[in-house]
């Protein structure tokens, strides 16, 4: 029965033995993985980790592309009792190194044309799945303690130096089973997986739900237009980012015939605007379902997908307690939130309160019925001529303009003021004559940008994150 090791890998694949033959991933050539195959392929994994020395309690850095293998290597670490530690594909061979440094292991995967002499095999040579091949599929599942780490995450770096989040199976578990009750997820459900595997949002809010229920997943290699309306009139979940929303939007195949059968579409890692959430309800008569979530504790509020409220992420998921602190810092508290940053107690206490509150860094506030908004990072804050600015504020009033159609605010260093708003704006098709709009109306005269700069895309992160350190760069 589930639950008698502790560890979490034995409630994701509990179908496993009650349905054997329930089919789990539908691959994008057309084959198919059940619940009992995916359960002996983590076998394999796990002994073929083990072959090469790897104990409970190592941390594996794993730096491979999306796959249903990949997926099982995640399990058989899970199983096994060792720290998966999954980075970025798009991550140079110099950043990689520097990861495996920090998290001190002699235990990586990467793809073979990526091979530094890192990639797993026996004795250097061949491949880990080579091996797994060779290994027999039954495999012990490792007791674990509540507190005992199954994953480790890098944070985003968007605002400073990337450290490891530590979360534990427990933790793992009880986001997982939150977000089965507030979304309704059922055996019966059909998840169309367009996100990477490297991060919280694919690897773990967009599988394990899922995985707990029994149902079934259809995963893509990676996001495209094509590929989701080709695949979307078979599945009734879609988990996306923002980015991934608009860009079907522009696609005039997309229609209310086409998501009709979806019964539940989800937004996250980035905050989406009011005109995308009207345009979707618009085309398809539907909406999307925002929430909000972090490396450091996976989702931590959700709108009802019966009730959303565009502008806002929803209440705090069950278990999760939240608060809004004097200075205006969302803090949480609960079994979802992680353990540690590995190896910087420093940060790990500057992260708590004294009584144990998580602080987000996230700024926002609670309304009459417990419903969050955000109001972006407070490393984002503006201070200029001693008035605190929020950009998303202003980025929401630009992004109303015609002319526009996205924009990131940053502060810049100024003698006078201390800190002067800097505008950066995507304009929209069509338009080549930039002009600044006049946002009298709208925004104090504190709050105007005073230097615009026309840029052909925003930078953002794979999770579709604007990366504002690097427009302060420009």
């Amino acid at each position: 029965m589930p639950g008698e090791t502790g560890n979490l890998f034995e409630h994701l694949l509990s179908a496993a033995s009650k349905s054997p033959d329930q089919t789990l991933f539908h691959r994008p050539d057309g084959s198919t993985v059940s619940y009992s195959e995916m359960y002996r392929r983590s076998g394999q994994f796990a002994n073929g980790l083990a072959a090469l020395g790897a104990r409970p309690g190592d941390r594996l850095v794993v730096q491979i592309e999306k796959s249903t293998d990949a997926i099982a290597l995640w399990l058989g670490c899970l199983r096994s009792g060792i720290v998966f530690v999954p980075l970025n594909t798009a991550y140079t061979d110099a950043e990689v190194d520097a990861f495996v440094d920090d998290a001190d292991t002699g235990f990586v995967v990467t793809t073979p044309e990526r091979n530094r002499g890192s990639t797993l095999g026996p004795d250097g040579g061949g491949t880990l799945a080579e091996l797994a091949d060779q290994q027999p599929s039954n495999s012990s599942i490792i007791a674990v303690a509540d507190g005992d780490p199954a994953a480790m995450l890098f944070t985003s770096g968007t605002t400073g130096r990337s450290k490891g989040a530590v979360l534990t199976h427990r933790g793992l578990l009880a986001n997982a089973r939150a977000l089965v009750e507030v979304w309704g997820i059922t055996g019966a459900d059909h998840l169309l997986h367009t996100l990477p595997v490297f991060h919280v949002h694919g690897l773990f809010v967009a599988l394990h739900p899922l995985l707990l229920e029994g149902a079934e997943i259809t995963i893509l290699s990676r996001f495209t237009v094509d590929s989701v309306i080709s695949h979307l009139s078979g599945v009734s979940v879609l988990m996306g980012v923002p980015t991934q929303y608009i860009r079907l939007l522009d696609d005039s195949r997309f229609s209310a015939e086409l998501a009709g059968p979806v019964r539940l579409f989800t937004s996250g890692s980035a905050p989406m605007t009011p005109q995308v959430h009207s345009r979707f309800t618009e085309r398809t008569g539907r909406t999307i379902t925002e929430r909000y979530g972090m490396t450091e504790c996976g989702i931590i509020t959700s709108n009802e997908p019966e009730h959303p409220r565009p502008g806002t992420v929803g209440k705090p998921l069950p278990q999760f307690d939240l608060r809004i602190a004097a200075d205006d810092i969302v803090e949480v508290r609960g079994p979802h939130v992680f353990e540690r940053y590995w190896r910087r107690p420093d940060a790990t206490a500057d992260a708590f309160t004294h009584d144990g509150w998580f602080r987000t860094g996230d700024v926002g506030a609670l309304d009459d019925d417990g419903v969050l908004t955000l109001a972006g990072r407070a490393s984002d804050l503006i201070i200029s001529g001693g008035y605190n600015i929020y950009p998303k504020e202003i980025e929401q009033v630009l992004d109303d303009d015609h002319q526009i159609a996205e924009s990131a605010v940053v502060g810049w260093p100024d003698e006078e003021w201390g800190e002067t708003v800097v505008a950066f704006v995507v304009l929209q098709p069509g338009v080549s004559d930039f002009v600044p709009p006049d946002l009298s109306d709208r925004l104090a005269r504190f709050k105007h940008p005073r230097h615009w700069n026309v840029i052909e895309a925003l930078p953002r992160n794979a999770m579709g994150k604007v990366k504002k350190a690097e427009l302060r760069r420009r």
